[in-house]
Protein backbone atom coordinates (compact mmCIF):
# COMPACT_ATOMS: atom_id res chain seq x y z
CA UNK A 1 0.00 0.00 0.00
CA UNK A 2 1.32 3.95 -0.80
CA UNK A 3 1.55 6.08 1.85
CA UNK A 4 -1.19 8.68 2.43
CA UNK A 5 0.01 12.32 1.90
CA UNK A 6 -2.87 13.74 4.31
CA UNK A 7 -5.21 12.33 6.47
CA UNK A 8 -7.45 13.44 9.32
CA UNK A 9 -7.93 12.23 12.84
CA UNK A 10 -11.13 10.59 11.92
CA UNK A 11 -9.51 8.47 9.01
CA UNK A 12 -6.95 7.07 11.28
CA UNK A 13 -9.56 5.89 13.80
CA UNK A 14 -11.60 4.15 11.32
CA UNK A 15 -8.26 2.32 9.90
CA UNK A 16 -7.30 1.90 13.66
CA UNK A 17 -11.16 0.37 13.82
CA UNK A 18 -10.67 -1.73 11.09
CA UNK A 19 -8.30 -3.83 12.45
CA UNK A 20 -10.10 -4.64 15.70
CA UNK A 21 -12.33 -7.15 12.48
CA UNK A 22 -9.05 -8.66 11.14
CA UNK A 23 -8.94 -12.30 10.65
CA UNK A 24 -12.48 -12.71 11.99
CA UNK A 25 -13.37 -14.69 9.32
CA UNK A 26 -17.14 -15.67 8.24
CA UNK A 27 -19.21 -13.41 11.18
CA UNK A 28 -21.55 -10.80 11.22
CA UNK A 29 -19.50 -7.66 11.74
CA UNK A 30 -21.58 -4.92 13.34
CA UNK A 31 -20.40 -1.22 13.15
CA UNK A 32 -22.71 0.61 15.92
CA UNK A 33 -22.22 4.67 15.01
CA UNK A 34 -20.99 6.21 12.00
CA UNK A 35 -17.09 5.65 12.19
CA UNK A 36 -17.52 2.10 13.21
CA UNK A 37 -19.96 1.51 10.75
CA UNK A 38 -17.43 2.82 7.96
CA UNK A 39 -14.41 0.86 9.92
CA UNK A 40 -16.62 -2.42 9.08
CA UNK A 41 -17.08 -1.98 5.71
CA UNK A 42 -13.47 -0.90 5.05
CA UNK A 43 -12.62 -4.06 7.09
CA UNK A 44 -14.63 -6.00 4.65
CA UNK A 45 -13.52 -4.58 0.96
CA UNK A 46 -9.16 -5.05 2.61
CA UNK A 47 -8.12 -7.37 4.78
CA UNK A 48 -11.49 -9.64 6.16
CA UNK A 49 -13.12 -10.03 2.96
CA UNK A 50 -15.27 -13.15 4.61
CA UNK A 51 -16.77 -11.07 7.12
CA UNK A 52 -20.56 -11.01 6.97
CA UNK A 53 -22.22 -7.12 6.24
CA UNK A 54 -25.99 -6.08 6.73
CA UNK A 55 -27.16 -3.35 4.45
CA UNK A 56 -29.54 -2.44 7.82
CA UNK A 57 -32.62 -3.29 6.48
CA UNK A 58 -32.98 -6.59 6.01
CA UNK A 59 -30.34 -8.34 3.71
CA UNK A 60 -26.67 -9.26 3.69
CA UNK A 61 -24.31 -7.58 1.29
CA UNK A 62 -20.89 -8.06 -0.44
CA UNK A 63 -20.35 -4.39 -0.98
CA UNK A 64 -20.56 -2.33 2.22
CA UNK A 65 -23.57 0.43 1.44
CA UNK A 66 -22.45 4.07 2.03
CA UNK A 67 -23.44 6.27 5.05
CA UNK A 68 -27.05 7.70 3.62
CA UNK A 69 -27.32 5.56 0.46
CA UNK A 70 -29.50 1.93 -0.23
CA UNK A 71 -27.12 -1.50 -0.73
CA UNK A 72 -27.74 -3.05 -4.11
CA UNK A 73 -26.55 -6.45 -5.16
CA UNK A 74 -27.95 -8.14 -2.16
CA UNK A 75 -26.23 -11.38 -1.00
CA UNK A 76 -29.17 -12.84 1.16
CA UNK A 77 -31.95 -12.61 3.34
CA UNK A 78 -31.01 -10.93 6.77
CA UNK A 79 -34.17 -9.62 8.61
CA UNK A 80 -33.90 -9.03 12.29
CA UNK A 81 -34.80 -12.39 13.42
CA UNK A 82 -31.81 -14.03 11.80
CA UNK A 83 -29.16 -11.54 13.31
CA UNK A 84 -30.59 -13.24 16.56
CA UNK A 85 -29.90 -16.68 15.20
CA UNK A 86 -26.00 -15.57 14.70
CA UNK A 87 -25.31 -13.72 17.61
CA UNK A 88 -26.62 -16.03 20.02
CA UNK A 89 -24.17 -18.67 18.56
CA UNK A 90 -21.55 -15.94 19.02
CA UNK A 91 -21.16 -15.71 15.33
CA UNK A 92 -21.09 -11.54 15.70
CA UNK A 93 -18.57 -8.97 16.85
CA UNK A 94 -19.93 -5.57 17.27
CA UNK A 95 -18.06 -2.78 17.93
CA UNK A 96 -20.02 -0.67 20.59
CA UNK A 97 -19.79 2.93 21.86
CA UNK A 98 -20.76 3.25 25.27
CA UNK A 99 -20.57 6.52 27.11
CA UNK A 100 -19.38 5.02 30.52
CA UNK A 101 -16.37 1.93 30.55
CA UNK A 102 -14.57 0.60 33.76
CA UNK A 103 -11.78 -0.66 34.32
CA UNK A 104 -13.42 -4.68 33.99
CA UNK A 105 -15.04 -3.30 30.77
CA UNK A 106 -18.55 -2.83 31.83
CA UNK A 107 -20.19 -0.47 29.89
CA UNK A 108 -22.88 1.97 30.15
CA UNK A 109 -25.35 3.14 27.74
CA UNK A 110 -28.25 3.60 30.56
CA UNK A 111 -28.27 6.25 32.85
CA UNK A 112 -25.40 9.01 33.92
CA UNK A 113 -25.74 8.97 37.76
CA UNK A 114 -28.66 7.51 40.31
CA UNK A 115 -30.77 4.76 38.43
CA UNK A 116 -33.58 6.22 40.74
CA UNK A 117 -32.98 9.73 39.85
CA UNK A 118 -30.70 10.11 36.90
CA UNK A 119 -28.85 13.13 35.64
CA UNK A 120 -28.84 11.82 32.34
CA UNK A 121 -31.27 8.93 30.74
CA UNK A 122 -30.42 7.13 27.40
CA UNK A 123 -31.32 4.42 25.40
CA UNK A 124 -31.35 1.61 28.61
CA UNK A 125 -29.50 -1.71 28.70
CA UNK A 126 -31.44 -2.91 25.17
CA UNK A 127 -29.78 -6.48 24.18
CA UNK A 128 -26.27 -5.39 25.67
CA UNK A 129 -26.71 -8.25 28.46
CA UNK A 130 -27.10 -10.75 25.96
CA UNK A 131 -24.71 -9.68 23.22
CA UNK A 132 -21.81 -9.07 25.93
CA UNK A 133 -22.19 -13.03 26.67
CA UNK A 134 -22.93 -14.25 23.64
CA UNK A 135 -20.46 -12.58 21.54
CA UNK A 136 -17.25 -10.33 21.00
CA UNK A 137 -17.16 -6.68 21.56
CA UNK A 138 -15.02 -3.97 20.94
CA UNK A 139 -15.25 -0.28 21.64
CA UNK A 140 -15.25 3.16 19.63
CA UNK A 141 -14.73 6.08 22.60
CA UNK A 142 -14.73 9.29 20.90
CA UNK A 143 -13.72 11.38 23.76
CA UNK A 144 -11.30 9.80 25.91
CA UNK A 145 -11.53 11.05 29.49
CA UNK A 146 -12.32 10.11 33.04
CA UNK A 147 -15.78 10.80 32.73
CA UNK A 148 -15.87 7.91 29.57
CA UNK A 149 -13.28 5.61 31.06
CA UNK A 150 -14.29 6.05 34.98
CA UNK A 151 -13.20 5.68 37.86
CA UNK A 152 -14.79 2.71 40.09
CA UNK A 153 -17.84 0.97 38.39
CA UNK A 154 -20.22 2.41 35.33
CA UNK A 155 -22.93 3.80 36.76
CA UNK A 156 -25.09 1.37 35.86
CA UNK A 157 -23.42 -1.98 34.18
CA UNK A 158 -25.37 -3.17 31.15
CA UNK A 159 -22.92 -4.99 30.44
CA UNK A 160 -20.93 -8.39 31.19
CA UNK A 161 -17.12 -7.70 32.32
CA UNK A 162 -13.98 -9.30 34.10
CA UNK A 163 -14.99 -7.75 37.68
CA UNK A 164 -15.11 -11.46 39.54
CA UNK A 165 -17.05 -9.87 42.47
CA UNK A 166 -20.58 -9.27 39.57
CA UNK A 167 -20.15 -13.34 38.94
CA UNK A 168 -21.78 -16.31 41.19
CA UNK A 169 -19.03 -18.08 43.08
CA UNK A 170 -17.17 -20.72 40.69
CA UNK A 171 -18.33 -19.53 37.42
CA UNK A 172 -16.03 -19.33 34.76
CA UNK A 173 -15.55 -15.72 32.46
CA UNK A 174 -13.51 -17.56 29.73
CA UNK A 175 -17.01 -17.11 27.46
CA UNK A 176 -16.23 -13.39 27.67
CA UNK A 177 -14.89 -11.69 24.76
CA UNK A 178 -13.68 -7.73 25.24
CA UNK A 179 -11.32 -7.39 21.98
CA UNK A 180 -10.36 -3.80 21.68
CA UNK A 181 -10.56 -0.19 23.01
CA UNK A 182 -10.16 2.82 20.24
CA UNK A 183 -10.36 5.73 21.61
CA UNK A 184 -9.31 9.54 20.46
CA UNK A 185 -6.08 8.81 22.02
CA UNK A 186 -4.84 5.50 21.75
CA UNK A 187 -5.54 1.40 20.89
CA UNK A 188 -6.06 -0.53 24.25
CA UNK A 189 -7.10 -4.41 24.80
CA UNK A 190 -7.67 -6.13 27.70
CA UNK A 191 -4.39 -8.87 27.75
CA UNK A 192 -2.91 -6.74 30.68
CA UNK A 193 -2.55 -8.99 34.11
CA UNK A 194 -5.92 -10.00 35.03
CA UNK A 195 -7.49 -8.90 32.18
CA UNK A 196 -6.49 -4.92 32.79
CA UNK A 197 -6.97 -2.79 30.09
CA UNK A 198 -3.33 -2.51 27.95
CA UNK A 199 -2.64 0.51 25.96
CA UNK A 200 -0.88 -0.84 23.09
CA UNK A 201 -0.57 1.68 20.63
CA UNK A 202 -0.62 5.51 21.18
CA UNK A 203 -1.74 8.02 18.20
CA UNK A 204 0.97 10.68 16.80
CA UNK A 205 1.85 13.04 19.27
CA UNK A 206 -0.11 11.18 22.10
CA UNK A 207 2.22 10.13 25.54
CA UNK A 208 1.42 7.16 27.67
CA UNK A 209 1.54 10.10 30.53
CA UNK A 210 -1.50 12.02 28.81
CA UNK A 211 -3.49 8.95 27.92
CA UNK A 212 -3.22 8.10 32.02
CA UNK A 213 -4.20 11.56 33.04
CA UNK A 214 -7.37 11.21 31.01
CA UNK A 215 -8.51 7.76 32.29
CA UNK A 216 -10.31 7.36 36.22
CA UNK A 217 -8.13 4.20 37.07
CA UNK A 218 -4.75 2.85 36.42
CA UNK A 219 -3.86 1.42 32.93
CA UNK A 220 -1.39 -1.11 31.47
CA UNK A 221 2.06 -0.21 28.99
CA UNK A 222 2.21 -2.66 26.36
CA UNK A 223 6.07 -3.75 26.76
CA UNK A 224 5.96 -2.92 22.70
CA UNK A 225 4.33 0.07 22.38
CA UNK A 226 3.34 0.76 18.65
CA UNK A 227 2.67 4.18 17.03
CA UNK A 228 -1.26 4.30 15.20
CA UNK A 229 -0.19 3.73 11.78
CA UNK A 230 -1.75 6.72 9.17
CA UNK A 231 -4.02 5.37 6.16
CA UNK A 232 -2.82 3.97 3.18
CA UNK A 233 -3.52 6.34 0.30
CA UNK A 234 -5.90 3.35 -0.53
CA UNK A 235 -7.42 3.27 2.22
CA UNK A 236 -8.41 6.64 2.14
CA UNK A 237 -10.09 6.07 -1.31
CA UNK A 238 -12.36 3.71 0.11
CA UNK A 239 -13.40 5.28 3.71
CA UNK A 240 -14.17 8.22 0.80
CA UNK A 241 -16.77 6.11 -1.04
CA UNK A 242 -18.42 4.44 2.01
CA UNK A 243 -19.38 7.78 3.18
CA UNK A 244 -19.30 10.28 0.66
CA UNK A 245 -21.23 12.68 3.16
CA UNK A 246 -17.87 13.27 4.99
CA UNK A 247 -20.21 12.68 8.08
CA UNK A 248 -16.75 11.42 9.69
CA UNK A 249 -15.59 14.83 10.37
CA UNK A 250 -18.80 15.46 12.36
CA UNK A 251 -18.16 12.54 14.91
CA UNK A 252 -14.08 13.67 14.93
CA UNK A 253 -13.89 17.22 14.40
CA UNK A 254 -10.12 17.55 15.86
CA UNK A 255 -7.17 17.17 14.20
CA UNK A 256 -4.01 17.25 15.86
CA UNK A 257 -0.67 19.01 14.56
CA UNK A 258 0.97 16.44 15.45
CA UNK A 259 -0.92 13.98 12.99
CA UNK A 260 -1.28 16.97 10.47
CA UNK A 261 2.61 17.07 10.94
CA UNK A 262 2.77 13.07 10.35
CA UNK A 263 0.70 13.00 7.67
Amino acid sequence: MTEATQATLAEMLIVACAEAWRGDGEVLATGIGTVPRIAAGLAKLTHTPELMMTDGEAYLVEEPAPLGERASGFAGYMPYSRVFDLLWRGQRHAMVTPVQVDRWGQCNISVIGEFAKPKVQMLGVRGFPGNSINHANSMFLPNHGPRVLVEGEVDLVGSVGYKEERWPPGVKRDFVDLRQVITNLCIMDFNGPAKALRVISLHPGVSFDAVQAATGFPLVQAEELATTPLPSAEQLEIIARLDPGNWRSYVIKDNPPALREAA
